[in-house]
């Protein structure tokens, strides 16, 4: 490509015909200048100078080897990265062909063997190569292959030598799909399918899941307060107390209103009750009485209180540095507060 001759851009500025390169091409009323031609010379000119010498020179002068994935580019040049590529690929074709041959592959490999002997009787497979180009060629080619089997090597040498880790659990995940496993041959065995792997569980496991499946959530919110959480609270104090049914049964039969209604007169009249159930209810009152003590409740947040830390754990530490050094530190701290403690 070369530049455009000034004969010629004065003969097309005459003719007044836009030029395709232009950039105003597309506008039909356009038509090209001498600063139209002046700026497509130009252009040609950059994109003549961008060329790399690699592209304009001649495909026969190029250094390519025959079995490059690019070698079908008349511009390609390998590098060091092609020779890693080659290399790998025949140290892959190696490590296949060191592989037993299976029973059925005796054809294809006599094939692959008298194909490898018609490679070697070709003559030389770099005829565009120079002869110090072959013989470095060679040697990148060795270095590659032998830095692979060191790699290799070592990789060997150190599973070799590390001790076999003994494992300390089994993953959750694991542990389920043994079991899955296990419960399904033993499935199939019985002529049973997944649905029915209940079967196989022991009346312990089945009472167990039954159980587990019965028990109903804690209550929360407005829940703990309704008539259903309030009777099942009192079932659980009840259950551990001791009743004597005879004296029970003494008592109702003794009193023919020993459960009154409302059209009983016995009004204030209270049956006689056995010291040792008055004992027993103290000592159970008094025993919710401790637990209730020993309740500890979330402390509520204190929005009016001045804030003197920047986290949870440090709160924390300021209580207790405030309890052992407060009544210390209280003057210092307001005069700190008013100001009079700074310098003039």
């Amino acid at each position: 490509m070369g530049k455009v001759d000034a004969p010629v851009t004065a003969s097309v500025a005459a003719d007044g015909k836009s030029q395709p390169e232009c950039i105003n091409s597309s506008n039909p009323f356009h038509e090209c200048s001498d600063y139209c031609l002046r700026k497509i010379a130009e252009t040609r000119q950059r994109l003549d100078d961008e060329v790399p010498d690699s592209w304009k020179r001649p495909p026969e002068e190029r250094t390519v080897h025959p079995d490059c994935i690019n070698a079908s580019n008349p511009y390609h040049d390998c590098s060091e990265y092609c020779f890693k590529r080659i290399a790998d690929a025949k140290a892959g074709s190696e490590r296949a062909e060191q592989e037993p041959p299976a029973i059925d592959a005796g054809k294809s490999d006599a094939a692959e063997q008298q194909s490898d002997d018609n490679e070697a009787e070709k003559p030389d497979g770099y005829p565009q190569m120079t002869e110090k180009q072959k013989k470095l060629f060679e040697l990148q080619l060795k270095m590659n292959e032998a830095r692979k089997a060191n790699q290799q090597a070592m990789v060997a040498e150190k599973k070799r030598m590390e001790p076999r880790g003994e494992s300390r659990g089994v993953s959750k995940q694991k542990w389920l799909e043994d079991r899955k496993k296990k419960i399904g041959k033993l499935l199939d065995s019985n002529g049973l399918d997944m649905s029915k792997a209940y079967m196989l569980d022991t009346q312990e496991t089945a009472e167990a899941k039954y159980k587990k499946w019965e028990k109903e959530p804690a209550p929360h919110g407005w829940d703990v307060f309704n008539q259903k959480t309030l009777y099942d609270a009192y079932k659980k104090r009840t259950k551990n107390i001791e009743i004597d049914m005879e004296a029970y049964n003494k008592a109702k039969e003794s009193d023919p209103e020993f459960y009154r209604d409302a059209s009983s007169l016995q009004y204030g009249k209270v049956s006689k009750v056995p010291e040792e159930n008055i004992d027993k209810m103290v000592k159970e009152l008094k025993e919710r009485e401790e637990k209730r003590q020993s309740f500890s409740r979330r402390r509520k947040f204190n929005e009016d209180k001045d804030i003197d830390s920047i986290n949870d754990r440090n709160e924390h530490f300021n209580k207790k540095i405030e309890r052992a050094f407060g009544k210390y530190t209280l003057e210092i701290k307001n005069n700190l507060e008013r100001g009079t403690a700074l310098p003039d």
